[in-house]
């Protein structure tokens, strides 16, 4: 994450609110401890066990599995408006960067741990070294969300990069509800999904937190202030996206 937002500042020096970002990734980190220390693991069984089949078959279906399961809940994330009042917060950053990685809601990893991680151990149990692999290799999502200009043109189905990505995070209306992929943009392309990059759009939305409290209450914020707008008959004040920390 360092090295990567190191090399931004040498290729694209700009603002970022990269305040905002450490503190949400200081959040997630901490719920992070606590859902792979401290919640427990999903022990009804498996479709596939990983360690009865052959190591490289089975960690490709670990990937495969585990990466459609994050796509689905990505889907869900952008059509389900409980889901989405979390996930704006990750959409919020108008100068995406690495830092951005961790932008998140601090109980995204809570549902997920309920939901989509049950679910695809349910289809195949990694082995721990397996498992190990996957979550060194989601590291790859800094270099996703980095401002680096990196595009693989007609090879952009094969693998997330940053032209593919940014073109998810892009304000324009032209480019809502594409390019959700994780690290295989192929489940985009079996669902219609998927768009070729095309340049690099602002992104960003209108509001974005302005402290660490917000960051707190994000999901419940916009519509409180809306719900006190109408007791008062005040307008409601919803503070623009700031790019500077």
């Amino acid at each position: 994450m360092a090295g990567i937002t190191w090399l931004e500042r040498l290729r694209n020096p700009g603002p970022s609110d990269w305040v905002r970002n450490l503190q949400a990734y200081a959040l997630d980190f901490g719920i992070s401890y606590f859902v792979h220390v401290y919640w427990p693991k999903w022990m009804g069984g498996s479709l596939l066990d990983a360690a009865a089949m052959p190591y490289w078959l089975a960690l490709a279906l670990v990937f495969v599995t585990r990466d459609f399961t994050e796509w689905l809940f990505h889907i869900a994330q952008h059509r389900l408006p409980w889901l989405w009042a979390m996930h704006s917060l990750h959409h919020s950053d108008t100068e995406m960067t690495a830092l951005t990685t961790n932008r998140h809601f601090c109980g995204d990893r809570l549902i997920k741990a309920l939901t989509i991680w049950p679910l695809a151990t349910m289809i195949i149990n990694p082995t721990s070294s397996m498992f190990v692999i996957y979550a060194a290799f989601s590291l790859y999502h800094y270099f996703v969300h980095a401002s680096l200009k990196v595009d693989f043109g007609k090879w952009s189905w094969l693998l997330n990069s940053p032209a593919y990505h940014r073109r998810h995070h892009s304000r324009l209306p032209e480019h809502y509800d594409t390019n959700f992929a994780t690290l295989f943009p192929v489940f985009d392309v079996i669902a219609g999904t998927y768009r070729r990059p095309d340049g690099w759009p602002p992104c960003g939305l209108d509001e974005a937190p302005r402290s660490f409290a917000d960051l707190l209450d994000w999901p419940v914020r916009a519509p409180l202030r809306r719900w006190l707008a109408k007791v008062t008959g005040k307008t409601a004040e919803i503070p623009a996206a700031n790019a500077e920390a």
